[in-house]
């Protein structure tokens, strides 16, 4: 299942010759990159959705926390960052 995941954008730079802007955004820790181009208006210290790689709204720092521990608890966070390789297995702690 594809999900939007909010995290916030600690840093921004324009790429490909100054046609995109990218955000170094922030999920809990881990550091992925993300389009800010369908959220123009968006700058350091906002929380963004990011869908596939791509910010997809702004959103309230309450609600994008929320969010997050919900999607932790449902085991989906680590999927959706591609990360689980990283982590140990959860079936080796029970």
């Amino acid at each position: 299942m594809c999900l939007a995941i909010p995290g916030k954008i600690k840093s921004i730079e324009s790429k490909y010759d100054g046609l995109v802007r990218m955000a170094k955004v922030t999920f809990g820790g881990i550091v992925k990159e993300a389009s800010l181009e369908m959220v123009p208006q968006a700058k350091e210290g906002d929380y963004v959705l990011v869908h596939v790689g791509v910010a997809i709204s702004i959103v309230d720092e309450e609600e994008a926390k929320k969010t997050f521990r919900y999607l932790e608890e449902m085991g989906e966070v680590e999927e959706e960052l591609n990360i689980s390789e990283f982590l140990p297995d959860k079936e080796e702690y029970r």
